[in-house]
């Protein structure tokens, strides 16, 4: 049997492995290679020879990174370039500069480094190429309100929509509408010159105009969207005037849409997915096989409240203790996605952190069964966690030190109570950031 200090080992290695593999240095190496005078990027190319400027822009965690990796590919054919990623995130580079700014409320960091992006590629002509670095949080980071819209009116919607549970989708829906760049306007303004994107997806199902709210691709969604998502979560009498007063002028026509599929300045731009969290859950089933479970991909793009989704994954952890199924022992279930919380109390943690908590609960005093859940970015929330790890005795420990987990979990205090239970993951920023990590570890039972 498999111990539960031997499955938290395990735990550790399976991370490890699933975050090396989404590395934006090894994810841009692999999907980019420079072939004489020709850019390869996958099963496409683009004939450097005529380009007069390579300009290189980009946004979200891991795009430091990445723009280390790509000037490790061209070097000096870069003529310029800014990146925005979070606090922490930074990376050395030599010829595109490196900016760093809040996240996930934006600040004026980001605003001034967004009014520097948008000067680049506005300066662009036909014969330039513009290379676009996008990654998790990057809709935050890239922050250039549209016209009429102050930053705190948009850090003010930001906050509102993040305690609201909105989906990322709903989130970036607004974000694209209320932006001078996000929705494909960002390509639009670098026409006419060539674009290329490179993606590491942090959004289920890796939808391009959801990522980063999509600043280089067509946008399907609409002002009345918008509108429907504000009401639908009781938000529109609390956004700024100045945020309504937008709204109401794209719903009358006044205010012209985001790029939709079909316009002609998107047409020179080329996208590429180089890392998601799908490929962080297969590197971590493969882990898992090496050391000897029988393992199983749920899914891949896993949504939902968190504490809900916390309360499915502790019912199939019993499911396996009793039945030993969906899988033999000792198995490894994962999940990868991002869930939402509403926030309701005024405790300290993230979505990872309270789906942990909920599951805790679920398996109390349940033997040889841990269960994890992992930002990949190594940041949960306004926290320094990226997530916790919990099984049949954490709940336990709790009481022990005087938490009641009930009500730690209603009042959105779930940092508090992993760290009195030791259960928190702290890894410090991982330079990546694709979707969350769920697992579930059981062992074979005596």
């Amino acid at each position: 049997m498999k111990r539960t200090t031997d499955l938290r080992g395990d735990l550790s290695r399976i991370n490890k492995a699933a975050i090396a593999a989404v590395d934006p240095v090894t994810c841009l190496q692999r999907a980019v290679r420079l072939e004489g005078s020709r850019l390869v990027v996958g099963d496409r190319s683009v004939d450097l020879s005529p380009i007069e400027r390579i300009i290189v822009v980009g946004m979200g965690k891991a795009s430091a990174r990445m723009a280390a990796a790509l000037e490790g590919i061209l070097s000096e054919r870069i003529s310029c370039g800014l990146v925005v990623t979070a606090d922490g995130y930074a990376a050395p580079t030599e010829r595109v500069t490196i900016v760093c700014a809040a996240h996930p409320i934006p600040d004026a960091r980001g605003l001034a480094a967004a009014e520097r992006i948008a000067s680049l590629v506005d300066g662009a002509g036909e014969n330039d190429l513009v290379i676009v670095l996008i990654s998790g949080g990057g809709s935050a980071l890239l922050s250039l309100p549209a016209p009429g819209i102050e930053l705190d009116d948009l850090s003010k919607v930001n906050e509102l929509l993040l305690r609201s549970g909105a989906r990322i989708q709903e989130m970036n829906t607004v974000r694209k509408h209320l932006s001078q760049v996000k929705g494909g306007q960002l390509a639009c303004r670098a026409f006419p010159a060539q674009v290329i994107t490179l993606i590491l997806s942090d959004v289920p199902g890796d939808p391009l105009n959801a990522i980063a709210s999509g600043p280089t691709v067509a946008d399907p969604t609409t002002f009345q969207q918008v509108e429907r998502i504000l009401r639908g979560r009781r938000l529109w009498d609390s956004v700024p005037s100045s945020v309504r007063a937008r709204i109401e002028g794209g719903l009358r026509g006044e205010i012209d849409e985001t790029p939709k599929p079909g316009d002609p300045a998107l047409q020179r731009v080329n996208t590429a997915v180089i890392g998601s969290g799908a490929l962080a859950a297969e590197a971590a089933l493969a882990e898992g096989e090496r050391l000897g479970y029988n393992t199983l991909l749920l899914s891949t793009t896993l949504e939902g409240e968190a504490r809900e989704v916390g309360r499915v994954l502790a019912s199939l952890a019993r499911e396996e203790v009793r039945h030993q199924r969906p899988l033999p022992l000792p198995a490894l279930i994962i999940a990868a996605g991002e869930t939402t919380v509403a926030v309701k109390g005024d405790g300290k943690g993230g979505r990872n952190q309270e789906l942990a908590l909920a599951a805790a609960l679920g398996i109390e005093g349940l033997p040889g069964v841990v269960i994890c859940s992992l930002g990949t970015d190594g940041r949960d929330g306004p926290t320094d966690a990226a997530g916790g790890a919990v099984d049949g005795g954490t709940v336990g420990r709790m009481r022990e030190r005087g938490i009641d987990p009930e009500e730690y979990l209603e009042q959105n205090n779930s940092y508090k109570a992993l760290e009195e239970a030791r259960d928190l993951i702290v890894t410090g920023p991982t330079g990546t950031n694709v979707a969350d990590l769920c697992l579930i570890l059981v062992g074979k039972q005596e």
